[in-house]
């Protein structure tokens, strides 16, 4: 894994400022020899970086980078890009940086890189990277269904324009955000500057962690309890007609699974639900098996499963995280009731308040 070239997406709804953080970012010594994509180089101002044009497609900027313009599918350009940098063509790369067209809903990118063989060998995803601008989120919200697929797949959200929006405004965005994607981190961006680049990088979200604590966090399954306990979590009159539909819950199951029912339960959730199924990733205990299965599944497409050697804490449940949109709790408890044979528990501290929100509120 770790000689795949890693892959970073950075999506965005239309004027999230997305064009003015990749050009500070593109300054960023972890960027320094990094291959970034977008869509059309006209779409992003970066003129002022260019020393060196290699062709129509690709450029070579001053901090290092590449540049270059995806033009048709974005598997054919990330295999010319690396057979390039294999026959030494182009400056070799050390990661991918790409830059999503602001309508792009970013699951059908992810997708591209794990069922692509080609690409599966070679590169690796590390994490998306969602801009949200302040000043404009709430209305983009209710009027786009694509912000809310990009904000429910961010592994870290990217609070933009916060310079230009007053402190109610970032506090009310922020438990939005909360609702819809309680386990990413949100970062304040001011003037297209972040406190720290690097660390939004190499954070591995996708791949087998080298240490069996890193799953803690990324899993988040504490964060999304205490925000689903908390009053200032529960449903109000502010939910949006696209959020209110959206839910995010952790489930447990205390007995060990035979992975070939837990498979078929997942499947069959994936096959039937996937679309709503925005994101789900867990702990799974495997019966025999001293530490657990890592699972991970956008939309409908489940990810190759790894194996941890000891568990990450004391507890030692299965335990499922989920953002579903329009989905009913019940029919997933129901799956793994059903073909795994286990009792399905609520985290105790969301008990009584086991929705993020519900169509029904504040309406």
């Amino acid at each position: 894994m770790s000689a795949k070239i890693p892959v970073t997406i950075l999506t965005g709804f239309l004027g999230a400022g997305k064009t003015t953080l990749l050009n500070r970012l593109l300054g960023q010594p972890v960027l320094a020899d990094a291959a970034v994509l977008i869509n059309e180089f006209g779409a992003v101002a970066v003129d002022h970086h260019l020393v060196q044009k290699i062709d129509e497609a690709i450029v070579v900027l001053d901090s290092g980078c590449l540049c270059c313009s995806v033009r048709g599918e974005m598997a054919t350009s990330l295999r010319d890009l690396f057979m390039r940098r294999l026959r030494r063509e182009i400056p070799s790369f050390s990661r991918v940086l790409i830059e999503t067209s602001g309508l792009a809903d970013p699951a059908p990118t992810i997708h591209t890189l794990r069922e692509d063989f080609f690409l599966a060998d070679r590169y690796r995803m590390d994490a998306v990277l969602t801009a949200v601008a302040v000043t404009h989120f709430v209305d983009q919200l209710d009027r786009h269904r694509e912000v809310l697929r990009q904000v429910a797949l961010a592994d870290d959200l990217l609070l933009t324009k916060c310079d230009l929006a007053t402190d109610e405004q970032i506090s009310d965005v922020g438990r939005r955000l909360q609702r819809i994607n309680p386990g990413a981190r949100q970062i304040e961006v001011r003037a297209g500057q972040l406190a720290a680049a690097s660390d939004i990088f190499a954070n591995g979200f996708y791949d087998r962690a080298e240490e069996a604590a890193r799953v803690v966090p990324w899993l988040a399954e504490q964060r999304v309890a205490e925000l689903l306990a908390s009053d200032g979590f529960r449903p109000d009159a502010r939910a949006t007609r696209h959020d209110a539909q959206v839910r995010a819950f952790v489930i447990r199951f205390a007995e060990p699974v035979a992975w070939a029912d837990f498979t078929e339960a997942i499947d069959l959730l994936l096959d039937t639900c996937g679309p709503r199924i925005l994101r789900l990733k867990g702990l799974v205990a495997v019966t025999g098996e001293p530490g657990p299965r890592v699972v991970q599944c956008v939309q409908h497409v489940r990810y190759p499963e790894w194996s941890l050697p000891a568990w990450p804490d004391a507890d030692r449940r299965s335990r499922l995280v989920l953002i579903v949109d329009a989905l009913a709790r019940e029919i997933v408890d129901g799956a793994f009731a059903a073909f795994c044979g286990v009792t399905v528990s609520r985290d105790p501290l969301a008990a009584g308040n086991p929705r993020v929100s519900s169509p029904a509120a504040g309406r």
